[in-house]
């Protein structure tokens, strides 16, 4: 039994990140990781303009006005937002400008139109004289040309998509997704929408998994329920080995009569780097390598043990062979007393809040392994080193965030 820094140790050097990209449009980057840095191709603002509807300026020419003695201009042009061409601004006049509209040249301010006699006039009253400069976005103030915009392993989402159309970027390079094969074992089990005699078991994992794995953003390429029949068992597996980079398990794994995953592994050539972990729950978790290089995890059967076990440890593993680090773990005030285990790594579920400026948790009191409902509005993982004694309210605690959680 090897412990969960070694565990975490031992994915990680086996965890080969991938080299293959593919081109994608816009419409389908969100989730996908960028296999290449992204540079300006122009500045943004692309041309100097304005930040207001109103009129733009020579400041020098406005410079005395006020309300108890306004400053009169002619209107020599108008400038809608999309103004192709501009004429130069000549001392003494002004010209209407829309916010976005190009600055014409020698202006130097646009005044707000509230700040003048407004808007379908020949000639307008200025109120006011702003300080030179105002109300106008400079030609590559927000990004100058050539600069990183967005950098290799950025995991796309809708900003990322705004901010590439913004510079007519059209499709990019994007590492491809790993495949990711499911199968979970047992005589028991029926899928949800089937009819289940009495002494039958829904199977929460296969559906719960296949959720992690679209969570993660990588792709399924399969998914079976087998029963409990070595010859299925070994025929499934060969063709999951063959067909993903990643496969994954969900019972069968131990030593009992009914266990054949692991005896399986072994005939089709998988070399076992790790098999139980010292934590609680999640014991008996196996580890190895295909000579395909396609990366193996058997989980335990139990729901939150299979689940917790994805958490920690496939989640890490799916997100670097995508060319993306995974979110760092991060501590918190414990709400509520942490039950730690004497002997083992102790993993739970958790639900994280912010108030007054601290990150507060409490754990779920459902702690068995088989408490599936244990997870229920839960947005993190918490976990405590091997203690003699629970870890008391108000001790820091350690937190990895749920792929899917949206915020505390």
């Amino acid at each position: 039994m090897i412990t969960v820094h070694d565990a975490h140790e031992i994915i990680r050097l086996a965890t080969i990140a991938t080299t293959r990209t593919e081109t994608l449009p816009l419409r389908d980057l969100p989730g996908r990781v960028l296999a290449g840095d992204i540079h300006a191709g122009f500045p943004m603002p692309r041309f100097t303009n304005a930040a207001m509807d109103g009129f733009a300026v020579i400041a020098d020419d406005i410079a005395s006005a006020s309300a108890a003695s306004p400053v009169t201009l002619p209107v020599t042009q108008k400038l809608p937002a999309g103004a192709l061409t501009t004429l130069p601004l000549a001392s003494g006049s002004c010209a209407q400008i829309m916010t976005g509209a190009p600055i014409p040249a020698h202006a130097d301010t646009v005044v707000p139109f509230e700040e003048t006699s407004g808007f379908g006039q020949p000639v307008v009253e200025f109120y006011k004289s702003p300080k030179r400069g105002a109300n106008i976005r400079m030609t590559g103030e927000e990004v100058a040309n050539g600069e990183l915009l967005l950098g290799k392993g950025t995991r796309i989402t809708p900003a990322e998509v705004a901010v590439l159309a913004a510079f007519g970027v059209a499709s990019v390079s994007v590492f491809r997704r790993p495949k990711v094969a499911l199968v979970t074992i047992g005589d028991e089990l029926r899928l949800p929408g089937e009819e289940a005699p009495p002494l039958a078991i829904y199977n929460s994992n296969l559906p719960m998994l296949e959720a992690c794995v679209d969570a993660c953003g990588a792709q399924r390429s399969s998914s079976w329920q087998l029963p409990d029949n070595p010859a299925i068992i070994r025929s499934t597996i060969e063709t999951a080995l063959a067909e993903s980079d990643v496969l994954l398990t969900a019972g069968g794994i131990s030593t009992g009569e009914y266990d054949f995953v692991q005896e399986t592994l072994a005939e089709l050539g998988v070399e076992k780097r790790f098999w139980k972990v010292a934590q609680k729950p999640g014991k008996p978790l196996y580890f190895g390598m295909a000579p395909s290089e396609t990366m193996v995890f058997s989980l335990p059967g139990n729901p939150v043990s299979a689940l917790a076990c994805f958490l920690e440890y496939c989640t890490p593993a799916l997100n670097r062979l995508q060319g993306h680090e995974p979110p760092s773990k991060f501590e918190a005030f414990l709400e509520t007393p942490f039950p730690a285990d004497r002997k083992r790594h102790r993993f739970l579920f958790g639900r994280l809040r912010s108030e007054s400026g601290r990150l507060l948790c409490s754990v779920s009191a459902k702690t068995e392994s088989h408490m599936l409902t244990a997870t229920d509005g839960a947005n993190c993982i918490v976990e405590s080193a091997p203690s003699d004694d629970p870890l008391p309210a108000g001790s820091l605690i350690t937190c990895t965030p749920l792929p899917w959680s949206t915020g505390y």
